[in-house]
């Protein structure tokens, strides 16, 4: 198993069982510590979603820590859902994304869904993202539409700023 997913499976289960929030285990590779970006972590039942919750920017001292606090919340603060029993923890997968440092989108043309998430941002703070290569979805219009409804924002009357990113799946 993937040493990301691993990490992030392991803080799941011992928060559902025990109630407790475990430290990065001191054996995890250097990049764990050296690197800073965005974790999301996304939980599934079978292929149903059943959590995602995660950061665009680093918030956090390290990787280690992000994919620890985001595996935390998705599994128990997403507020889509109930969260997760200990009876669902056998039929779960997870991902962890980690996601580069989102830029301007400069020209809508060649940003593409399946490789690139957007975020939608307004001047007043709202905002709303959309992580790449989603089942559903295969246009940047229909990208900008989720990701604005996420964020309350109406892309079509409110001015809005698109920033792209890619992101390092990890299964």
């Amino acid at each position: 198993m993937d040493s990301f997913v691993s990490l992030a499976q392991k803080v799941i289960e011992n928060y559902i069982k025990n109630r407790v929030v475990i430290q990065a285990p001191r054996n995890l590779a250097s990049e764990f510590y050296k690197r800073r970006a965005g974790v999301f972590v996304t939980i599934y039942n079978k292929k149903d979603l059943r959590g995602c919750i995660g950061t665009f920017l680093p918030t956090k001292e390290n990787i280690a820590l992000e994919i620890i606090d985001n595996a935390i919340s998705a599994c128990s603060r997403d507020y889509r859902f109930m969260p997760i029993t200990e009876k669902e923890l056998p039929a779960l997968n997870y991902e962890v994304s980690i996601l580069s440092e989102p830029c301007p989108i400069k020209d809508l043309k060649k940003h593409n869904p399946k490789k690139h998430g957007i975020i939608v941002s307004t001047s007043d703070g709202r905002r709303g993202l959309l992580l790449p290569d989603l089942e559903t979805i295969d246009t940047t219009e229909q990208q900008i539409i989720i990701a604005s409804q996420k964020g309350g924002i109406d892309p079509f009357k409110d001015k809005i700023q698109l920033d792209e990113f890619t992101v390092e799946k990890h299964r």
